[in-house]
């Protein structure tokens, strides 16, 4: 088995075979199930078309949505326009330096001094980490790992990007800080702390990227998401454009980037003057919670692969293995969903199990003992948090094996 860290050389674009059943029982035959895979010609197609949408601004990869060393390789080298990483914890910022990478931004705030201490380290190296704040005990607890080593660390401001309205909260709870009022406070102690340096800022606007509005046999739900949607996308730019302003007047180096949106609003996103930057992670595996989307529709890259080993009815198909849930508020929308043979479905009682899945299936396709089912997961990164390994399928034919973080005997959340 050659489990490679390097991008393997491009593959043809895209192959006129179907992506049907037989397509992917035949490439993935002799195969030890479950397995997760990773459509090259598909995965190519995703990158051309986040390229495309991007209209001239930088693309940002979300590592979270992508989890692996030699896939963050080959979509960095596909075009110019994608440059740096949105990483989720500090631990995997300092992994992600140890192996070439440079120009990474943390997602999320990093509170433990240890963690803090090893990024510090990692920029005296010459790696550009970029911490995100929202509050002055951030900086006071960033200055203070700083000093001591003696260390400028750039920071990134996370803006509130929630719509608020009467009594009802659209979008995460992310930051607190949401008006140039709140955010005074933080700048005044960014421009006091000589060990920290304002990099950038960021707004994340969940509800606009992160949500469907085109889900089928949901026309009344769609139209309400999609008026929140265009409510949110005013004022995820009116926000945006006034902490701009405003950590203009301060005396401050030059802001290196304003980072925004996600996959489901780069089409938005993009169309703030403001904005340098657009993070996408989910649009290059395309999970299945990104079908119902009305404005575009990325190819499904990536799924997992698991055995029937029974058949507890002439139309139910048990595999083994499968319940690789995804996170978040517990609902169907978080479960695995069968893909291939067309027409499979889960058993409704059971779901996605530890050990069992059982398929219902009554199509034309023969299935027997041994035979895979493909599914897809709901979020994209997740699924390598449950393999070692990514098939990469092109032409018909598994090419080659990429190791996940897992993989690497990493584990950051």
């Amino acid at each position: 088995m050659n489990i490679s860290t390097d991008p393997p050389a491009r593959s043809p674009s895209q192959t006129q075979e179907p992506r049907d059943y037989q397509y992917y029982k035949k490439a993935l035959a002799g195969r030890t199930f479950p397995l997760a895979y990773l459509d090259l010609d598909l995965l190519e197609q995703n990158i051309r078309a986040v390229a495309a949408r991007a209209g001239g601004k930088r693309i940002r990869v979300a590592s979270k949505s992508v989890r692996s060393v030699a896939a963050l390789k080959r979509i960095l080298a596909a075009d110019p326009c994608f440059q740096g990483i949105m990483c989720f914890t500090a631990r995997e910022a300092v992994y992600l330096a140890s192996q070439g990478f440079d120009d990474l931004l943390l997602g999320y705030p990093t509170w433990h001094e240890q963690d803090i201490s090893a990024v510090a380290e990692e920029i005296k190296q010459g790696t550009r980490i970029t911490l995100m704040i929202d509050s002055v005990e951030h900086i006071t607890r960033i200055e203070m790992v700083a000093s001591r080593h003696e260390v400028t660390i750039p920071v990134c401001l996370d803006l509130d990007m929630a719509l608020h309205l009467p009594k009802l909260h659209v979008g995460v709870w992310r930051s607190p800080l949401c008006t140039p009022d709140q955010m005074q406070p933080v700048l005044d102690s960014i421009a006091a702390a000589p060990h920290v340096l304002l990099d950038g800022i960021m707004g994340y606007e969940a509800q606009v990227a992160g949500v469907g509005d085109n889900y089928p046999k949901s026309a009344a739900k769609n139209a309400v998401v999609r008026y929140l949607k265009q409510r949110s996308i005013r004022e995820a730019a009116a926000r945006r454009a006034a902490a701009f302003d405003l950590i203009q007047s301060y005396i401050l180096p030059p802001l290196r980037f304003v980072n925004g949106g996600g996959t489901g609003s780069i089409h938005t996103t993009r169309a703030e003057a403001a904005v340098t930057e657009i993070t996408v992670g989910s649009g290059f595996y395309a999970p299945s919670l990104f079908d119902n989307y009305r404005d575009f529709r990325y190819q499904p890259a990536a799924g997992f692969a698991l055995e029937i080993v029974r058949r507890a009815t002439p139309t139910i198909y048990t595999c083994l293995g499968g319940g690789y849930i995804a996170s978040g508020a517990v609902g169907r929308d978080k479960l695995p969903q069968p893909y291939l043979p067309t027409g499979a479905r889960l058993e409704p009682l059971e779901g996605a199990g530890e050990v069992q899945t059982p398929i219902h299936y009554a199509g034309s396709e023969v299935l027997k003992p041994g035979d895979p089912i493909l599914l897809r997961h709901s979020k994209a990164g997740e699924l390598c948090e449950r393999f070692n390994s990514l098939l990469l399928i092109s032409n018909g034919a598994v090419i080659d094996e990429i190791t996940t973080y897992r993989g690497d005997g990493q584990c950051f959340l």
